[in-house]
């Protein structure tokens, strides 16, 4: 059995350097990632794929930790930290392909040249692209990030959305600021999920009717929720006034619930059998890639691949469905041999 580890993270060692040295961008990487070698020291990563490279021919996929790019700075540092990122990322997979195989370009979602840096990396050998949830604030479907759609569908690269939100994004309204990190517990799943449902209600996914987006976490809320995304939008506009929903359920080409089938997700649910069971009944063996969101569990590496690999062998499938989450769904929808 082969695995393609499609999601998790690391930061080349030129891109980490800068951000180090850049004033104001050293808060925003966070005690934790520099508290987690395994994201920035290749040694380390290394010795985390090697404990299960040759025993279950393990591979990654590669892209950036957090924080998103655009939270940096401006567009003009911003798309140096992209190119940095990107040009790292490729050395990384061309240097050391029995680690890594294949990668997500990362954008100055921030800037207009985003797009265009998208290009440079296809070019260069991305494989898709990962964006965030939410654009410093902005929702996706916002007219402005459409060209990075149009270069995703032409192209035929995946987006892997990623959750992006923090502390102070606050829980209720008085406060201000979210406790007990229920920003990222809670807060990550809600994130997605919305990020998911703007792509939909607004029009993207119509747009872009060969796009393919993959949400990280198994779809995050949507596969728990199905009653609520199926009966309960079918109902689209009964508990709004102040806008005429029931015209935009009309005008849409299918039912919402089915735009959400549409979605792919990957099995990185932090070793929960159950959450992997709903995930896989909702979206169904062609369209979840087994993803462990490495380095961030625990152990710092490997926690999230050994129990990700120990529920799936654990469930009962077929083999081709087995193979097909393992691996062939990540060579397909990324282009991987």
């Amino acid at each position: 059995m082969r695995y393609i580890d499609c999601f998790n993270h690391f930061f080349p060692q030129g891109l980490w350097d800068k951000m180090l040295a850049t004033p104001g961008t050293s808060a925003d990487i966070g005690a934790r990632m520099r508290g987690i070698p395994a994201i920035y020291d290749l040694d380390e990563r290394k010795r985390v794929v090697d404990l299960f490279r040759k025993q279950k021919n393990y591979q990654q996929v590669i892209s950036l930790g957090m924080p998103p790019l655009e939270a940096l700075g401006e567009p003009a540092a911003v798309e140096d930290f992209a190119k940095l990122g990107n040009d790292g990322m490729a050395e990384l997979v061309a240097k050391n392909p029995d680690y890594f195989c294949g990668w997500l370009a990362s954008l100055p979602m921030n800037s207009p040249n985003a797009a265009k840096e998208f290009e440079r990396a296809i070019k260069n050998g991305a494989n898709g692209v990962q964006i965030h949830t939410n654009i410093n604030g902005k929702p996706l479907d916002e007219e402005e990030f459409r060209p990075v759609f149009e270069v995703a569908e032409k192209n035929n690269k995946p987006v892997f959305l990623h959750p992006s939100r923090t502390a102070s994004m606050p829980d209720y309204p008085g406060e201000k600021k979210s406790k007990y990190e229920i920003w990222w517990t809670f807060g990550w799943p809600y994130e997605t999920s919305t990020a998911m449902a703007r792509l939909v209600f607004g029009g993207v996914m119509d747009r872009y009717p060969d796009l393919k987006v993959l949400a990280h976490h198994l779809g995050a809320m949507v596969p728990y929720f199905e009653g609520r995304v199926g009966p309960g939008w079918d109902q689209l506009g009964n508990r709004t006034t102040d806008e005429d929903y029931k015209s935009l359920l009309k005008s849409m080409k299918k039912r919402p619930l089915d735009y959400f089938k549409d979605f792919y997700a990957d099995s990185a649910v932090f070793g929960s059998k159950p959450a992997t069971e709903c995930g896989l009944s909702f979206y169904g063996a062609d369209r979840v890639l087994f993803a462990s969101d490495c380095p961030f569990d625990p152990e710092k590496g490997p926690g999230y691949i050994r129990d990700t690999i120990k529920i799936l062998e654990s469930l009962d499938m077929s083999d081709e469905d087995r193979q097909k989450i393992n691996y062939k769904n990540a060579q397909k929808l990324l282009g991987i041999k």
